[in-house]
């Protein structure tokens, strides 16, 4: 990795939500009428809880959008795209269990505890 990049890995480390680049890659970034979108794809790495297992990768499933803390007076969606992988022993298809969205809301946990501590 170049210092370039290294940069940019730092950068997204301390706008992103704390410990998401340790289990998504940021793909895109694209400035657009409605404020920023942060794409990030869950990386091939299956949870702890299936370590003993043989698992295969199987795409992604259904890309979702969750508002974050604004940058710079714009609005930050991100979106995010989970993994899922096929246990080989069983067939049974699993995906990792996030809890990356406060309960009820579209929003990052981080962000809904922002929300609560101004009203």
């Amino acid at each position: 990795m170049n210092a370039l990049q290294e940069s940019y890995l730092a950068l997204g480390r301390f706008l992103l939500p704390e410990g998401i680049l340790d289990y998504f890659e940021l793909s895109q970034i694209v400035e657009g009428l409605t404020g920023l979108n942060i794409y990030l794809e869950e990386k091939n790495l299956p949870a702890s809880e299936y370590k003993d297992q043989k698992l295969e990768s199987k795409g992604f499933l259904p890309e979702v959008y969750i508002q974050d803390f604004p940058i710079r007076n714009q609005k930050v969606t991100l979106c995010i795209k989970r993994r899922r992988w096929e246990v080989k022993d069983t067939g049974k298809i699993i995906s990792r269990d996030w809890n990356v969205v406060q309960q009820g809301t579209r929003m990052t946990k981080e962000f809904a505890d922002f929300l609560k501590t101004m009203y």
